[in-house]
């Protein structure tokens, strides 16, 4: 038994004249943008709400008081910076081919989401915070790393949407076009992925904050087997998809 698309129509299915159709009930439903939103503005909110240091997070003595340490007020710029990028993507630049998803999802998702944006933000936040143990120079380093990789994602973003026109769901090989941010295409299937992860790799260089590092390394575990995923999709869809490509990792995985 297999699952129809949206876009396919019952009368060029290849059935006989009698054919069974089984209909699941998934519950209310949510679009997908709004559980995107909902996912990124959260984390942006949280993150701020630790960086103001509030009342009841911390001591009471540090209340509504500011780090000493330049890397912290980064590391905020930063986080925000990410977020807000995502929301306005998924505003205007991503054009979702699903439709909708269970309303339980976005309980699941946000709770992710949500939680590990909160656990990061009291360490770098914490009056007790200490800087990376290479000063400024691992500052510099991990914010050089986060702010190519985001540029590059945004650039994948972009190559991605063109792909695709308004209302369509015919699907194309991408490829790298004159922006240099995506001829990683040459080498993997899913660059956003590379790149998503590249940032975070500069943001917990910038930071040195193990909540940030176990983030990472989930967000790695998640994005390789989406990219996987998508990588075979490919690889089952176009017979002359490029073989030089790896999913997310060139030449590794």
């Amino acid at each position: 038994m297999s699952c129809l698309r949206d876009e396919e129509v019952l009368q060029t299915l290849p059935v006989g004249t009698t054919a069974s159709f089984y209909f699941s009930d998934l519950g209310p439903q949510l679009t997908w943008g709004t559980v995107f939103l909902t996912e990124c503005a959260g984390p942006l909110i949280i993150y701020l709400m630790f960086y103001f240091r509030l009342p009841f997070i911390y001591s009471p003595k540090y209340d509504f008081t500011s780090s000493k340490h330049w890397v912290v007020h980064l590391a905020c710029i930063c986080h925000s910076f990410h977020y807000i990028k995502r929301i306005l993507e998924t505003l205007f630049v991503h054009r979702i081919s699903h439709g909708t998803m269970p309303l339980r999802n976005i309980f699941k998702n946000c709770g992710y989401y949500w939680c590990t944006a909160a656990w990061m933000a009291y360490y770098i936040n914490h009056p007790l915070y200490t800087t990376p143990y290479y000063g400024q120079q691992q500052v510099n380093i991990g914010l050089y790393i986060f702010l190519f990789c985001q540029v590059g994602n945004f650039s994948i973003h972009v190559a991605l949407r063109n792909l695709k026109s308004p209302g369509s769901k015919t699907k194309k090989i991408p490829y790298p076009t004159k922006n240099p941010f995506t001829w990683i295409f040459w080498l993997v299937s899913c660059p956003n992925y590379t790149y998503e992860l590249g940032s975070w790799i500069g943001f917990t260089v910038m930071t040195q904050c193990v909540p940030v590092a176990f983030f990472t390394l989930v967000a790695f575990i998640q994005m390789s087997v989406w990219a996987k995923g998508k990588h075979r999709s490919y690889l089952k869809e176009f017979r002359d998809y490029p073989t030089l490509r790896s999913s997310i990792l060139p030449f590794i995985l």
